[in-house]
């Protein structure tokens, strides 16, 4: 009787498992060395191997050699074993057996010796769909069992497995097989089954296996009667519905080369296919170029042509055409390719700001004559180091002031205007920050209403510790000085040698410290004595007299 090719090549020994050489090592040496448990849980992928390990395992601990890691196949018991009908190798299929009373008469046929082999091995498949109260039946015999027992538990699924099985067990996890020892397998069973084939259309069965033996041998064989005895790529493709990978070389060069009438001779052929497999199918053939590093196509590109196919994933799960899908795909795969251009601007543009932070500009008249100024004798002039020094301080200084400017006018816009248009960095020297003012009265009392502003972002930026000095602009003194008559003038000279020639007057000093009647020399109201005779004549005492109606209202001048 004919028998299929993962069942007809299933492993006898460990050194026949495939992928799982850490599993099939530990096992080897826990029986060379005789240190075994009494309960093994092995979990993993399908058709990894766990059912077979199993009966290897099994096989290898009542072999008559002994407890060896390579049983002689050749026994009683080792035969039994092979034939899947030793008695005291029970196989418990959980899925069918999952309830109490299934456990319960397992349980009591732990309690009796082996009839002839050294062990009495329980096998536990799908043992994850075990009911809850099954499981707490199995626990006790779990953990302590007859010295003659041996479990094996094996799952697809461990996360369902209760904590109290998984501690009272050893854990061998089963990864998925390699894709290279899936084709090289493969290609071992045909070399001795006799039967032709293309490397291209073993490695398509290999990856259709998804990791799993036991679903590629079931393809492969699918494959060989379909083929009559010669696998080859169209045949392969055909039998599993997926579009040949030619087809996919030549799409994604028509993307690459942007050549609309062979993407639309493409949609037309893949109309017989399902939207989703073409995707999962292009997904993996860009996958496999990005991992030969074909230099046809970039990184980059492979990781928005990536995006552009999981949206479309989406797409689908909504229920959308897919054709449209499909077609919506390969336009919006061809259109990224223009988002490089994009990138280069974007770069280009972060360059530029670059640029002009390290070297601030402040659009100011004064600033730029300085500046200006600074340039012209810095080519025309050999300047000393100090000098050099000093210059390039100055510079940062101005850049700080520009950030300055920044941050009042990202706090108040109107503000920040009227700093910028009237206030000129002049130096920064002695931790004091001097700077030139020609603001008018009205940009004054804007200026007045925002120092508090001002000054904590001054603190912020120049340091804790930072003065304020400001000096009006010599064009508006100039403007003052032509307006004046020659009385004023000659008023004014006398005062000036009775000020200290380094005092200067301005509105941050008006708001540091307010006027009063301390400052004769202040010019508001707060400065000048009141006539008691004219009290009576405030608005506010008028009020005061309207409202409270008093008799007599008496005025004292105060002494």
């Amino acid at each position: 009787m004919s028998l299929v090719l993962a069942r007809k090549y299933r492993p006898s020994l460990f050194s026949d498992l495939i992928g799982q050489d850490s599993i099939s090592s530990t096992l080897s040496l826990a029986l060379d060395s005789k240190r075994l448990s009494h309960a093994y849980l092995f979990s993993g992928l399908r058709g990894s191997g766990k059912t077979s390990t199993a009966r290897i395992f099994a096989k290898a601990l009542i072999c008559d050699k002994g407890e060896t890691s390579t049983p002689c196949n050749e026994c009683p018991n080792c035969i039994m074993a092979n034939e899947n009908r030793h008695m005291d190798i029970i196989e418990m299929d959980a899925a069918s057996n999952r309830g109490i009373d299934d456990i319960k008469e397992l349980i009591e046929h732990s309690k009796y010796r082996p009839s002839s082999a050294r062990y009495k091995i329980f096998i536990i498949d799908e043992v994850h769909m075990l009911t809850h109260q099954a499981f707490n039946a199995l626990l006790k015999t779990l953990e302590e069992p007859p010295p003659f027992v041996k479990f094996i538990l094996a799952t697809t699924d461990p996360l369902k497995l209760p904590a109290t099985i998984l501690s009272r067990t050893q854990h061998f996890r089963f990864k998925k097989i390699p894709h290279n020892l899936v084709v090289s397998h493969l290609e071992y069973i045909l070399n001795l089954e006799g039967i032709e084939y293309e490397n291209d259309a073993i490695e398509i069965i290999a990856r259709s296996g998804a990791g799993s033996l036991r679903d590629s041998l079931t393809l492969l064989d699918q494959a060989i009667v379909y083929s009559k005895n010669f696998v080859d790529v169209q045949t392969v493709t055909s039998m599993l519905g997926i579009i040949e990978p030619e087809h996919l070389k030549n799409l994604i060069s028509s993307i690459l080369s942007k050549d609309l009438d062979k993407i639309n001779e493409f949609i037309k052929l893949s109309s017989e296919y399902e939207c989703e497999m073409i995707l999962d199918e292009l997904t993996l053939f860009i996958k496999d170029m990005m991992l030969e590093r074909n230099k046809l196509i970039s990184p980059l590109i492979i990781e928005r042509f990536f995006r552009v196919i999981a949206n479309s994933k989406e797409l689908l799960k909504l229920g959308s055409d897919g054709g449209f899908v499909l077609y919506l795909t390969l336009f919006k795969m061809m259109e990224s390719l223009e988002l490089r251009d994009i990138d280069l601007l974007i770069k280009e543009l972060q360059n530029d700001i670059n640029v002009q932070q390290e070297t601030p500009k402040l659009h100011h008249p004064v600033l730029d004559t300085e500046l200006k100024h600074d340039n012209e004798s810095t080519h025309t002039h050999t300047h000393t180091h100090t000098h050099t020094q000093t210059h390039t301080q100055d510079t940062a200084h101005q850049k700080l002031f520009g950030d300055l400017v920044a941050k009042i006018y990202d706090r108040d816009f109107v503000l920040g205007s009227c700093f910028e248009r009237t206030i000129v960095f002049d130096k920064f020297e002695d931790n004091t920050l001097y700077w030139i003012s020609n603001a008018n009265s009205e940009d004054k009392e804007k200026l007045k209403a925002g120092y508090g502003v001002i000054k904590k972002f001054v603190q912020d930026i120049f340091g804790s510790s930072t003065q304020i000095k400001n000096r009006p602009s010599m064009q508006k003194q100039n403007f003052d000085e032509s307006s004046k008559s020659d009385v004023q003038k000659t008023e004014e000279s006398g005062k000036e040698k009775e000020n200290c020639e380094n005092e200067v007057g301005s509105m941050i000093e008006d708001i540091e410290m307010p006027s009063s009647c301390i400052m004769p020399e202040a010019a508001n109201e707060a400065g000048k004595e009141k006539n008691p005779e004219d009290l009576m004549n405030e608005p506010m005492v008028k009020e005061a007299i309207e409202l409270f109606s008093p008799k007599k209202v008496t005025v004292v001048q105060k002494i």
